[in-house]
């Protein structure tokens, strides 16, 4: 940590003073954030139909060619809740939706948020093993699925628990315009919905804080998909905290190319807009040959991002029209401190809203006042922790309570459960247990574990430094290591694999690196590394497959028969450092993995080529 990234008073005195015109507004949607009054009414369906009758006639979803007021957004989503309302959902059952970003999927989970029902909102880059997981975990009373990836979908069909009557379908298209026919085993959801009412339904107003809205789910470091439950009053905090913060105008655009399966693009990116009456421009996958074009052609103001997207808007080499667009705020998390700075300078951007949040979790910073190289400020119960890295554990005193760090110092960021800061939880109450610390400070307190370092800079500020356990983040994914194992373990050719992140250099995150051992009979001259590629393909997302191969003859294993990962990430992909053993590599661009040789190590450590 430099110098410059300690607050000082002065420093905060005048961003304070900056800040003052926005405040009213602020403590308007601090105190929407911060209700807890169980009765009244809140959440998606309220902040739409709230929008429509304060903007009807402006943009609500624009994508492609298609403009969408908030009138005709509103209706398409009432048709949706009428329909399913007929189909016998009530409040609290649970509807997996695995369709990828197009106005359709907004319209469906406004829609069932309007009759309390929650969308499972499946990653949509999941298959195989990971997608049958997800669906099952949840329970979900139907499904509803687009074009676009409705074979994945098939493919587990039969390992689903559902009833085959009850599966929608989405034609990749403008469903409004041209529904589409629906494969065999599927009911077209364009066609069904068509004929029903428009206007709001009852069931809004009877929709509260503590109801479900959505599963969002995030990968740990106990294998599979999790499933954190995210109610319509945490999605109100992020309307009131972010919203009120960003205060967009009824003319005002956020763009947003993340995936609407995770948060920041559902729930933060969306909410923002909402708060104000503004648009959501969307775009199926990021692309940043196209990023600013899209910006321009959508008028945006603003945009959705984590620090990869970032990186990879700064990779394209500069041109003249690099800040000729509207865009002066962005709001999202990651941005590395090393590109903070350039990338405002050069792109023209104000206002840089970084946050720190998770699905799961019950606090969050925002960066309201506009510091650079900092997750913000956050006015809730929190506490940095001193951190053991290598007990894997927070310090705890002789008295058995946990000690602060020091301003500066690395720590356990901690969030203290309260009725203000609930924690939702997961659907596994044992996973519930194991992120949650008890008798932290005093006796019978309770906080949640957030599994993340970050460092105390003052004003109630923080930097992100790190994230503890198995846990690696690639791509803008989290990516599970134990999940990895399990899969890679299943491949015939292997007795074993550890899998941990490494740091490539000037990229984001750390990338997948997996030690083999294979069977005796399958050592190196037979190994089958085409065989092992596919067989990853087929399991897991596209981000989750290693980057890096290192093979093996042994594993290595601590007493209580734990990897020992700690030297293979020290030594990472550094063909002297691994004691003769063969490294492989999938490079940028190729389907296949090679010889990691010093050259390839040199040019990847060169930046030759881009991960």
């Amino acid at each position: 940590m430099s110098k410059q990234d300690v607050i000082t008073p002065l420093q905060f005195a005048r961003k304070f003073a900056a800040l003052a015109p926005r405040l009213p507004r602020m403590i308007m949607g601090l105190k929407l954030a911060s209700n807890t009054d169980p009765t009244k009414t809140v959440g998606l369906g309220w902040a739409v139909e709230k929008a429509t009758r304060e903007n009807p006639h402006g943009n609500a979803v624009l994508y492609k060619d298609t403009r969408l007021t908030y009138t005709q957004f509103n209706q398409w989503a009432n048709r949706i809740s009428h329909f399913f309302l007929e189909q016998g959902l009530q409040k609290g059952d649970v509807v997996a939706v695995y369709v990828e970003n197009r106005p359709e999927l907004l319209a469906i989970v406004a829609g069932l948020g309007k009759i309390g029902v929650v969308s499972a909102m499946v990653n949509t880059s999941q298959n195989g093993k990971v997608l049958t997981h997800s669906v099952n975990l949840v329970k979900p009373k139907m499904a509803i699925v687009g074009d676009e990836i409705v074979g994945h979908f098939t493919d587990v069909l039969a390992d689903l628990h559902l009833d085959h009557k009850k599966l929608f379908w989405l034609a990749d298209d403008d469903t409004l315009k041209n529904p589409g026919t629906a494969p065999a085993g599927y009911r077209n959801l364009a066609t069904e919905i068509s004929g029903q009412a428009v206007y709001n339904p009852t069931t809004t107003s009877q929709v509260y804080p503590h109801d479900g809205l959505f599963y969002i789910y995030t990968s740990g470091t106990t294998g599979l998909p999790k499933a954190a439950i995210f109610s319509h009053g945490r999605w109100m905090k992020a309307y009131g905290a972010f919203g009120y913060t960003m205060q967009m105008a009824k003319t005002d655009v956020i763009y947003v190319t993340l995936p609407l399966y995770h948060a920041t693009g559902m729930v933060v990116c969306w909410a923002s807009a909402l708060a104000g009456g503004a648009g959501i421009a969307i775009r199926r996958k990021f692309s940043a040959r196209e990023f600013w074009q899209d910006c321009r052609k959508f008028r945006a103001t603003a945009f959705g991002y984590v620090g990869e997207l970032c990186r990879y808007l700064n990779e394209v080499p500069a041109k003249p029209d690099d800040q000729d667009h509207l865009v002066r705020q962005i709001i999202g998390n990651g941005l590395r401190p090393g590109l903070w700075k350039p990338f405002k300078d050069r792109f023209g951007v104000d206002q840089v809203l970084e946050l720190y949040a998770s699905s799961e979790g019950n606090i969050g910073f925002s960066n309201i006042f506009n510091f650079d190289n900092t997750v913000g400020f956050c006015p809730l119960p929190y506490k940095i922790v001193q951190f053991d890295k290598e007990a894997d554990l927070p310090v705890r005193g002789a008295n058995g309570f946990m000690i602060e760090a020091k301003k500066g110092e690395p720590g356990l960021l901690v969030g203290e459960i309260t009725d203000k800061t609930p924690f939702d939880g997961y659907t596994d109450p044992a996973k519930n247990d194991a992120c949650i610390l008890k008798d932290v400070f005093v006796k019978g307190d309770r906080y949640f574990n957030t599994g993340d370092l970050l460092r105390d800079i003052g004003f109630r500020h923080a930097q992100f430094v790190d994230r503890t356990g198995d846990t690696f983040r690639w791509k803008g994914e989290n990516v599970s290591t134990t999940e990895v194992e399990n899969i890679m373990n299943g491949h015939h050719t292997l007795q074993d694999a550890v899998v941990y992140g490494v740091e490539i250099p000037n990229t984001n995150g750390r990338a997948g690196m997996a030690a083999i051992t294979p069977h005796e009979g399958h050592l190196e001259s037979g190994l089958d590394l085409p065989g092992l590629l596919a067989h990853m393909k087929a399991e897991v997302p596209a981000y989750a497959v290693p980057v890096f191969l290192r093979v093996r003859h042994d594993v290595e294993t601590t007493g209580t028969f734990k990897y020992q990962k700690s030297h293979l990430k020290a030594e990472g992909f550094d063909p002297k450092r691994v004691n003769g053993e063969h490294l492989y590599v999938m490079l940028p661009g190729t389907n296949e993995y090679t010889l990691l040789t010093d050259e390839v190590h040199s040019n990847i450590l060169a930046g030759k080529y881009r991960f």
